[in-house]
């Protein structure tokens, strides 16, 4: 009995030795990081000078949740965006798993690592590259637009996807698109996960594509729906990096593309007031926080487990 217990001693020493690395690294590049940032909240902090920080209190967080329009409106074009993006990239990605996935499909590996190959370029270059694409002049989809349909959507009075208010949030979701190899590698780990003895039962019992879809094939990869859901939320609630490349943070057009990201890199590091700029990266956590809880507990209602007890 001695000897199982020591050697349970041993096994749990060397496996916080192992596992130490990381939660110094968490503790040190994560956790201290937003506790120091909770701190900036009551603090008038700027960069430029930061000798004459001032401690303010909760100013700060009443001015962003009482009298500052642009937090709202920038959380409501973020959300508005994801409601756009969110269900086109995932039903996407999907779209191309199944595909992927399908026996009936040869050189399914080439077009796997085809279709993967976009996540592999520097996404500040793919935004450039899409930047072509959609040129309302030059691009290729406006020129294939035109001719094959014959809407004169190139030159000067064409689709400007980039410059119309309408289709801005279409455009960054094509540009999205790109890199949707990721999300569909998750997806079609989990079709691959899924018994082909239920498959080849629906089948003898004469079960229809749809009723396969619908009844096996989602309802197998809610788990990988769920994940990819919720990574897919708190991404989008930090979206970034296309509209600063593509606009410089100036919110064109119109400020739709004035996102609360965009917000908070401008008061944090323009502006240089830190302070303000951390009580909207709190604002920005909660957010995502809140979105993930309510995901939680709605999960046991259409997310199924095999091998999950009723």
């Amino acid at each position: 009995m001695k000897a199982k217990k020591s050697l349970k001693g041993w096994e749990t020493k060397w496996g916080l030795f192992f596992i130490a690395p990381w939660i110094v690294g968490f503790l040190l590049f994560s956790v201290a990081p937003m506790v120091a940032s909770m701190g900036f909240t009551f603090l008038h902090l700027d960069l430029a000078n930061p000798d004459q920080q001032k401690f303010v209190g909760l100013d700060n967080w009443t001015r962003a949740l009482t009298t500052d329009p642009q937090i709202y409106a920038g959380i409501g074009r973020t959300l508005l965006f994801t409601l756009v993006t969110l269900p086109i990239g995932f039903s996407f990605a999907l779209v191309m798993a199944l595909l992927l996935n399908s026996r009936h499909l040869l050189g399914t590996k080439w077009f796997r690592t085809l279709f993967y190959l976009p996540t592999m370029v520097p996404l500040a270059a793919g935004v450039l590259i899409w930047t072509g694409i959609l040129n309302e002049q030059t691009g290729w989809i406006d020129q294939i637009i035109q001719a094959t349909t014959g809407i004169k959507a190139a030159g000067p009075d064409g689709l400007r996807w980039l410059a119309s208010p309408s289709l801005i949030y279409f455009s960054y979701t094509l540009i999205g698109l790109w890199g949707v190899g990721n999300t569909m590698l998750i997806m079609m780990a989990g079709l691959q996960g899924i018994p082909t003895e239920l498959f080849e039962a629906a089948e003898v019992d004469g079960a229809t594509w749809s009723t396969r879809m619908f009844r096996i094939t989602l309802p197998m990869i809610t788990p990988v729906i769920f994940y990819n859901l919720v990574i897919g939320l708190i991404g989008l609630m930090q979206y970034f990096l296309v509209p600063y490349i593509l606009t410089g943070g100036s919110g064109f057009p119109d400020g739709w593309t004035n996102f609360i990201m965009i917000y908070f890199y401008q008061q944090s590091f323009a502006y240089n007031n830190m302070g303000y700029g951390s009580v909207i990266a709190w604002i920005i956590f909660f957010i995502g926080l809140l979105f993930t809880v309510l995901l939680f507990g709605t999960s046991n209602r259409w997310v199924y487990y095999a091998g999950e007890k009723e």
